[in-house]
């Protein structure tokens, strides 16, 4: 069976179109520098936010949606396949998870991060891996430079919202770390909640052939079927990934009739107050 990567070449046949794709992907993403941005907010203009993620893909998901709600920050991102990959086969093997290893390694990034590029906070973008966030942040404190969870605000806001949530992923691997983390922030804000999960694998699957926006139909047709059945009064997208549901959806509550909470605008958005508060 030939991917959709193997199968490239037939997907994007003229240079025009390889042309556009590289050059929209630098404008996203970069290149290495150590200069300031040079726009965006000028309260967050010579910050420094360094992104621990769970894989490299994801880089584009955290350039993208961190520069549109984190906009003049300096974004610095580490994170690889081989990790993913891991944390994959330790769940399907039915090992805890996530691994120590994952663990081990997300330390080793934020001390990277820091010490290597001198980044005045550290946000873990891994919904799989927000279990890591004690280590992390423990082996931060002797820096003193703060780390912040991007699922932790899209958690908050559901909560504060109240009523019945709906967590939705698409991606086996989260759906556990994902509700404990729902529970635990209920939780730390000293309530209790109510939730479902849906988990939409179909959505993932047509993600990972380049169809986002087939990967975001699919996210509102099973929302909607939901919410049919069962009272929802608001949702979560679990991975930061779903978070490219927003350009098809750019207005979920007037769309879906609830609020859409997403990782990608929430977690930036909290990150980009922090680095305004020094």
């Amino acid at each position: 069976m030939i991917s959709p990567q193997q199968d490239w070449f037939k997907r994007i046949p003229q240079a025009e179109q390889a042309l556009r794709l590289f050059s929209d992907y630098l404008l996203v993403t970069g290149v290495a520098h150590i200069e300031p941005e040079s726009g965006g907010d000028p309260a967050l203009i010579g910050t420094r936010l360094g992104l621990v993620n769970g894989s490299a893909w994801i880089t584009l998901w955290a350039n993208y949606f961190g520069r549109l709600f984190c906009p003049g920050a300096h974004l610095v991102n580490v994170g690889n396949e081989a990790l993913q990959m891991n944390f994959m086969q330790a769940h399907q093997q039915g090992k805890p998870v996530p691994p120590k290893s994952n663990i081990d390694l997300f330390v080793s990034y934020a001390r990277d991060l820091v010490e290597l590029a001198q980044v005045d906070a550290i946000l873990i973008t891994c919904s799989t891996m927000n279990r890591a966030f004690p280590a992390v942040a423990e082996a931060m404190q002797p820096y003193g430079v703060p780390v912040l969870q991007i699922d932790r605000p899209m958690m908050e806001a559901a909560v504060k919202h109240g009523g019945r949530i709906l967590v939705v992923a698409t991606h086996g691997p989260t759906v556990e770390s994902t509700q404990a983390l729902l529970r635990q922030t209920a939780a730390d804000l000293g309530t209790e909640v109510a939730y479902s999960g849906l988990e939409v694998e179909e959505a993932w699957q047509k993600m990972a052939a380049g169809d986002i926006v087939g990967h975001n139909r699919v996210l509102a047709e099973a929302i909607r079927a939901k919410t049919t059945i069962e009272h929802i009064d608001c949702v979560v997208l679990a991975q930061l990934s779903m978070t490219v549901f927003l350009l098809s959806y750019p207005h979920p509550q007037a769309e879906l009739g609830i609020p859409v909470f997403t990782s990608g605008k929430c977690g930036f958005e909290q990150a980009a107050e922090l680095l305004r508060n020094g």
